[in-house]
């Protein structure tokens, strides 16, 4: 047991560092096309901080563990609310922007929704509760949805920032201005691309120990797959989430904070749920849609929250989220532990 824990913990490990320096390297490049730390936060962290969980998915549809990669994406959800919002709250208020509460909880609390009602589907006259393939699709779609409109705004600053003068070039515009190294590329670009390909080669690698571990881990502990997954896997695919949050309010930063966190949980929903039931169906675990449910709950506190007390998550109510967060997870563990 002992060595599969190890081993577990070293595949998180490589993950989260693989996912690290993979943001870094994206986040860089970004920047040097003059793209916003909003935006910045919204699509290239989001997508990077959820990259562990695509890759611990990805491989455990491959394998046919649907609990694990069910437990993943929603454990992984409610512990960026509970844990990553709550913490960086009671760290720094955290202001919350006015395109993140026009659209981006919208969109989130959309894909929450979406979600729940796919996983009843015995209640709605189906065969199984389960995510099968056409669930999947309709998730991608939205994920669609969501990009064209993130992508959207970007084109809109951009177009604004033009009308703005030369301080204010489009993202095209600042890269030709780069110095060009002998090759042509410039050289933070090139760096930057690196360090990309770099983490995606952390990334699976640990996704493929992660997995495997778990799976192992879960057999000698005589708990089913959801536990494992909903518990050390979310949390430890979580910690990118949570790095870059309190790396964001440190930095005074904390739209960047909130943009990555709202903007994960919307990959996790629509892009991670989606790509795993496309390659294979995820059927919802014992106790999946109380998970859903709950996931719903601190969805809608966290986006009350921010609704409210001039548009910030003050430090009493990041309290709130991660006492909820706590509380649910040991409750449960303990009702996952004692009915296995």
């Amino acid at each position: 047991m002992l060595i599969q824990t190890l081993l577990l913990a070293v595949g998180l490990i490589i993950l989260v560092t693989g996912g690290e320096v993979m943001v870094k390297g994206a986040s860089a490049l970004a920047r040097d096309l003059g793209i916003s730390n909003l935006a910045i936060g919204l699509t290239v962290v989001a997508f990077g901080t959820s990259a562990p969980e695509l890759a611990v998915n990805i491989g455990a549809a491959l394998q046919d563990t649907g609990g694990l990669a069910f437990g993943n994406i929603f454990g992984s959800s409610m512990a960026n609310i509970g844990l990553v919002v709550g913490l960086a709250a009671i760290l720094q208020p955290i202001p919350i922007q006015s395109v993140i509460i026009r659209r981006e909880l919208p969109m989130m609390l959309l894909g929450f929704s979406a979600a729940g009602v796919m996983a009843f589907d015995v209640q709605l006259g189906g065969h199984r509760n389960a995510f099968m393939r056409p669930d999947g699709l309709i998730l991608l779609l939205f994920f669609v949805v969501f990009l064209y409109y993130t992508v959207g705004d970007l084109r809109r600053q951009r177009i604004e920032s033009r009308g703005q003068g030369n301080g204010n070039a489009s993202p095209i515009e600042n890269l030709a201005a780069l110095p060009l190294s002998a090759e042509g590329h410039t050289p933070s670009v090139r760096g930057s691309l690196t360090r990309v390909a770099i983490g995606l080669v952390g990334l699976i690698g640990g996704a493929e120990l992660t997995v495997n571990a778990a799976l192992e881990l879960a057999h000698l502990l005589h708990v089913n797959e959801e536990l494992i997954g909903l518990t050390m896997i979310a949390v430890g695919t979580s910690l990118p989430e949570l790095a870059a949050a309190i790396s964001s309010v440190r930095q005074g930063k904390a739209d960047m904070a909130v943009g990555s966190v709202v903007g994960s949980n919307i990959f996790n929903t629509l892009l991670v749920a989606g790509i795993t039931a496309t390659i294979r169906p995820m059927p919802v675990p014992e106790y999946g849609q109380i998970d859903l449910v709950a996931t719903g709950v601190l969805g809608l506190i966290f986006t009350g929250a921010a609704y409210t007390g001039k548009h910030r998550i003050v430090r009493r109510e990041g309290m709130i989220l991660m006492a909820l967060y706590l509380g649910y997870m040991t409750w449960r563990t303990v009702g996952l532990t004692l009915g296995s």
